[in-house]
């Protein structure tokens, strides 16, 4: 039968894809394809008169780029044919008790297939499959530790650690583009989704106002410390993090462009709040976007060889235990990326 509308709805764990293929035409045997195009959900709201009246607070981060389009999907669909056949094992491990379990996530694997693993690693311990519980989340692409709980009420002990700020994080990133002048600096400003459902920067002081969507505003700080710039610098332990030299309170658009790829700059991120893909907006923001990351206007392609994710790694959690009081410190060992610059300066 001609003339036959199809819409498909494609689902991959951490989001879902509405997929409207007004331009398939059914046949008898076969079906056509003529340039389908994606749109996000809710994109009836932000198409309503409702939403074109309210006045918004605008982005200060630039929109997806058009590469991220054909490259995410991609993405998300080797990830989640990855991940559906992942499996754990006692090198994962980073520490564990009657409590809590923490493990290396590898980079490509989603968090809920960690998650849904972690059962067959645990069965001669007795833990309860029900009460595991995520106590943080790492995106996609993002490697490093992934704390886990194994009883409902470590998990709400965590929740409250979590938001009153009593867990510090620490993160490497891989960025490529201008070589910043500061040596360490703390970014500060507002974070949500614009009107087509991308995560971006917004001002400081637009905390609070409403988005499209229904949501608003939140604040979000993020400390960044450099760590090499092409192959130069030295080491720092988690622990010799200090006070920050310079601030940045993001009141308008970044006068440093994403454009300059020049630079490898290795940093360590210590986000203060928790919000999604919270370090890899402010590297954009402050013009060194993480490699891989193609979302945030970071390469795909450097020196030759192509990046399939980009190169942000958890590389400690710290907190006092919620059962026994003690002080814990987590790290997982850092990829090759984050090594290969520091090791390059003993070898000169």
């Amino acid at each position: 039968m001609l003339g036959v509308k199809v819409q498909m709805t494609v689902k991959f764990p951490l989001f879902q894809f509405q997929i409207p293929l007004t331009n398939f035409v059914a046949s008898s045997s076969r079906i056509f394809r003529h340039r389908p195009f994606i749109s996000m959900a809710n994109q009836s709201y932000f198409d309503s008169p409702t939403a074109a009246t309210i006045d918004y607070p605008v982005p200060l981060s630039p929109p997806l780029p058009d590469l991220s389009k054909d490259i995410e999907p991609n993405r998300a669909l080797t990830a989640s044919s990855k991940s559906s056949l992942f499996t754990l094992s006692r090198s994962h491990v980073i520490f564990e008790d009657e409590w809590l379990i923490a493990l290396n996530k590898p980079q490509g694997i989603y968090c809920e297939n960690v998650l849904s693993a972690l059962p067959d690693l645990l069965n001669d311990t007795g833990a309860k499959v029900s009460e595991l519980h995520l106590a943080n989340r790492l995106d996609r692409d993002t490697s490093g530790v992934m704390l886990i709980t194994k009883l409902h009420k470590v998990a709400a002990k965590f929740v409250k650690a979590f938001t009153d700020h009593k867990v510090r994080k620490t993160y490497l990133a891989f960025c490529v583009g201008l070589a910043p002048k500061w040596e360490k600096i703390t970014v500060k400003s507002g974070h949500g989704r614009s009107k087509y459902g991308a995560w971006r920067v917004y001002a400081a002081s637009d905390a609070g106002r409403k988005l499209p969507g229904g949501s608003a505003v939140r604040d979000m700080e993020t400390s960044f410390e450099v760590l090499s710039v092409n192959g130069l610098g030295y080491v720092k332990e988690v622990s010799d993090l200090q006070k920050d030299e310079a601030v940045v309170v993001v009141q308008e658009k970044s006068v440093i462009g994403c454009d300059l790829k020049k630079d490898e700059i290795l940093v360590r991120a210590s986000p203060r709040s928790g919000r999604t893909h919270q370090i890899r907006l402010h590297c954009q923001y402050l013009g060194i976007p993480i490699r891989g990351d193609v979302r945030y206007e970071g390469v795909y392609e450097w020196k030759g060889s192509i990046y399939d994710g980009h190169e942000l790694h958890a590389e400690s959690l710290s907190f006092e235990h919620p059962i026994t009081g003690e002080p814990i410190l987590l790290q997982a060992p850092p990829p090759s990326w984050a090594t290969q610059p520091l090791r390059s300066q003993f070898e000169q």
